[in-house]
């Protein structure tokens, strides 16, 4: 069963606001288990395979203003969520993986883009949670830009 858009970006949502980790109740099944004393800060790094790693890295930079090395970005949530392997929401079935950037203002990012020859999706809904607008990289990889609602 795919998972929409607002399912994953509530769920990041709900994940970010949480006070702390004993704040919520996890899902362990019958088991009864007591949260991590240790929890993950963050994604550290994402590392993917390229046929051409410089040119690719090279792109992102231009395109999107990825640091090659280490890049430090704005904090915010993030969605961390495994999809049944069958999703078209991915695009390709082949396609293991998907980026989603979030973006300050969307319509700037695509103007940028698009000034670049670069064809970008924008999804004319406007969601609860946000904006979004769909790309792919080079190599065929893709991209999902997400301008999050301001405060109501």
């Amino acid at each position: 069963m795919p998972i929409d858009r607002r399912t994953l970006i509530l769920g990041a949502a709900a994940i970010a606001t949480a006070k702390t980790a004993e704040s919520a109740a996890p899902h362990t099944g019958d088991v009864q288990m007591d949260p991590p004393a240790e929890r993950v800060l963050g994604i550290g790094g994402l590392f993917f395979r390229s046929r051409d790693p410089k040119k690719l890295a090279h792109w992102y930079q231009l395109n999107l203003g990825i640091d090659q090395q280490v890049w430090q970005q704005a904090a915010g949530p993030t969605a961390f969520t495994p999809f049944a392997m069958d999703t078209g929401y991915f695009g390709s079935k082949e396609q293991a993986w998907m980026l989603n950037f979030r973006v300050r203002s969307l319509d700037a990012m695509v103007a940028q883009l698009q000034r670049s020859n670069i064809e970008v999706k924008v999804d004319p809904e406007k969601y609860p949670y946000g904006r979004f607008a769909r790309l792919h990289d080079p190599e065929g990889n893709p991209i999902e830009l997400w301008e999050p609602a301001g405060p109501a």
